[in-house]
């Protein structure tokens, strides 16, 4: 239609799936999932984590909250009308922005160019919010305003945050970041935007794919680029099947139960919404991390053999231990349930210390760890 009331979606309504045009906007953010993988991936090798994790986490931060800014908007008053098209396709143009300047923002601290493209994206989204009150009145109108104004306060901050000495930038970051993460605690006080369950674990879902799908892609490159220029399949080998396994447990673990059925509110939402953050980072750093054992194994990262397996294991662990304390816990039943994922990401870490097979031996504990949860839950079941 050419145009449409913007009014709330229902939160009961019936079949409610992930509309084309956000699998498109989200297909635009593996450009900037592939830039903030590659610098970490430059940093690891060098022998640099910290600052790598460090540069990962902010950088990641603002693809993550972009995304999240649409999702949760879309899943509560999308009408897919030629306004809200446009307006889609504007923060899309937003997004490609901000992944143009990752690489300068990851390695000199300049956010000159990502700031752009978040106000591109923010004048577009602080319009749907205003078209949104527009269409709302009494508390729901007040909490679409409070919205747009957040988002106009942050995205001043964010500016502001370009001239600070570069020695604050990193600082200011945080707690530009931190109002960020309040805008909808306080936009929500006292009328819940109508978000779809349903919807949200479906958009949730398909973006963990797409991470896993960037992690393969990476992995992939790494590899054949190596066979390119050497002929190491017996080290290579093990790092790509382990990294298969990994990748492809983390898939079947994350996908093993009805998360719709838990969010039921806001108080579980949030937390779960925002602890994302920590899954989709740290399964984007498998690929990553999969790329330095690659480069450890063929002579062309300069780390130890230990430090190689931990830029692999350790995202591993945290992407294992996340899931279990966002989505598993609230359906396991016994502590051997309980433990399985928390035990596994001990077990995985403790395969850093196993010398060049480590990939292969982590990525053989996440199978285990699929199979031995299948197995519980069918004893369960009986």
């Amino acid at each position: 239609m050419a145009y449409l009331p913007m009014t709330a979606r229902s939160r009961d309504e019936d079949h409610r799936a992930a509309t084309p045009l956000e699998l498109f906007f989200d297909l635009c953010f593996v450009v900037a999932i592939a830039q903030a993988g590659a610098r970490l991936v430059h940093a690891l090798a060098e022998g640099h984590p910290g600052t790598g994790v460090i540069g990962y986490f902010f950088v990641f931060f603002g693809v993550w909250w972009a995304w999240m800014n649409f999702t949760w908007f879309a899943s509560a008053y999308d009408c897919d009308d030629v306004p809200y098209r446009i307006a889609t396709l504007v923060q899309i143009a937003g997004v490609l922005v901000y992944a143009a300047g990752l690489s300068r923002a990851f390695d000199e601290n300049d956010w000159t160019v990502p700031v752009i493209g978040y106000v591109i994206m923010r004048v577009a989204l602080t319009a749907q919010w205003l078209r949104a009150a527009a269409g709302e009145e009494g508390a729901a109108r007040t909490a679409a305003l409070k919205y747009a104004a957040g988002l106009v306060i942050c995205q001043v901050g964010w500016v502001a945050l370009l001239f600070a000495p570069d020695g604050a930038k990193r600082w200011l970051f945080l707690i530009v970041a931190a109002a960020e993460l309040l805008v909808p605690a306080i936009a929500e006080r006292g009328h819940e935007t109508p978000w779809h369950a349903h919807h949200i674990v479906e958009r949730y879902g398909l973006f963990t794919i797409i991470v896993l799908g960037e992690t393969i892609a990476a992995a992939t490159v790494a590899v054949k680029s190596a066979l390119d220029e050497h002929e190491a399949l017996d080290v290579l080998l093990p790092i790509a099947g382990g990294g298969l396994l990994i990748v492809f447990a983390a898939w079947w673990i994350y996908f093993a139960v009805p998360m719709h059925e838990h969010l039921t509110s806001n108080r579980e939402a949030i937390p779960w919404g925002y602890g994302h953050l920590l899954i989709f980072a740290s399964g984007a750093a498998i690929g990553a991390g999969i790329e330095v054992a690659v480069e450890h194994a063929v002579g062309a990262a300069h780390i130890s053999q230990t430090a190689a397996n931990a830029s692999v294991t350790v995202p591993t662990a945290l992407f294992l231990l996340m899931v279990w304390l966002l989505h598993s816990r609230h359906f396991k039943r016994g502590p051997a349930q309980q433990l399985t994922l928390p035990v596994s990401a001990l077990v995985v870490l403790a395969c850093t210390w196993t010398g060049p097979y480590a990939v292969l031996y982590a990525g053989l504990v996440c199978a285990a760890t699929v199979a031995l949860g299948l197995t519980l839950a069918t004893h369960t079941a009986r």
